[in-house]
């Protein structure tokens, strides 16, 4: 009896583990919004087998097999990612969390943008909110450094290795730098644009974070959100901009 007691506690200590792993890995990651939809998919067909509504039920067990495979597919760099961690022993890198948005960094951050701007240094930076981009962060350099407008300045210098990458700012911090990012395939994107603004329209499409590019060839900053762009030439608006957008996601 207390045996049986025993291997009942292990197995849903076991099961526990594993699910708060795979919250853990999500975390921080697109697939985090795709498990949302999976969770609401589960809890229509659990309302639907408790009503008995039989044409609910019966689609969902034709299409069990299917989902399986589907889900197979957009969560696989998320497995892939799983299996690595697990075989380097690196389960622990994951648990850690994200610091709240914090308006500190902006004017340190405007600083380094009109600096950029002057010298027509091409940069851009993303600044993550809550769809997380540790897929992206993992291209590039982890710093997880205090804000400055000078580091900001060097690493976007033409003789630095980094200088192509975006720089991620988690938190106020300066995350990580020499990211690479998804590239938009918009129609509606203008052809003149190049790698950097088109980056920054890319992962907006794919996140909520909110993504700012200096130009390389005018010095022109651009803020990139939701799929769109807009320039932003004097100072007074773009600061306006930036303490909106972080009074709101706050």
């Amino acid at each position: 009896m207390q045996l049986s007691f025993l291997l009942s506690a292990l197995d849903v200590t076991l099961v526990a583990i594993f699910l708060y792993y795979i919250f853990v890995l999500l975390r921080g990651t697109q697939a985090a919004s795709l498990l949302r939809g999976l969770v609401l998919m589960a809890a229509v067909y659990s309302l639907a087998r408790i009503l008995g509504l039989q044409t609910v039920n019966w689609l969902f067990d034709k299409f069990s097999a299917v989902i399986l495979v589907l889900l197979i597919i957009v969560f696989q760099p998320e497995l892939r990612r799983a299996l690595e961690q697990l075989g380097r022993g690196r389960i622990s890198s994951w648990m850690g969390t994200a610091s709240p948005i914090n308006s500190e960094f902006i004017r340190p951050l405007i600083r380094a943008l009109e600096a950029l701007s002057q010298n027509k240094t091409g940069a851009i930076m993303v600044i993550e909110k809550n769809t997380g981009l540790n897929e992206y962060i993992e291209s590039g350099v982890v710093l997880d450094a205090q804000f400055s407008s000078e580091l900001i300045v060097s690493l976007f210098e033409r003789n630095s290795v980094l200088h192509d990458g975006a720089v991620v700012i988690r938190g106020g911090r300066i995350f990580a730098a020499g990211c690479l990012l998804p590239l938009s395939s918009s129609k509606i994107l203008d052809k003149k644009y190049g790698t950097r603004h088109r980056a920054a329209v890319g992962i907006t499409e794919l996140a909520d974070c909110l993504v700012i590019v200096v130009s390389e060839s005018t010095g022109i900053i651009s803020i990139a959100e939701n799929g769109y762009l807009t320039h932003f030439e004097t100072r007074e608006p773009l600061e306006e901009k930036l303490f909106s957008w972080i009074s709101e996601k706050r």
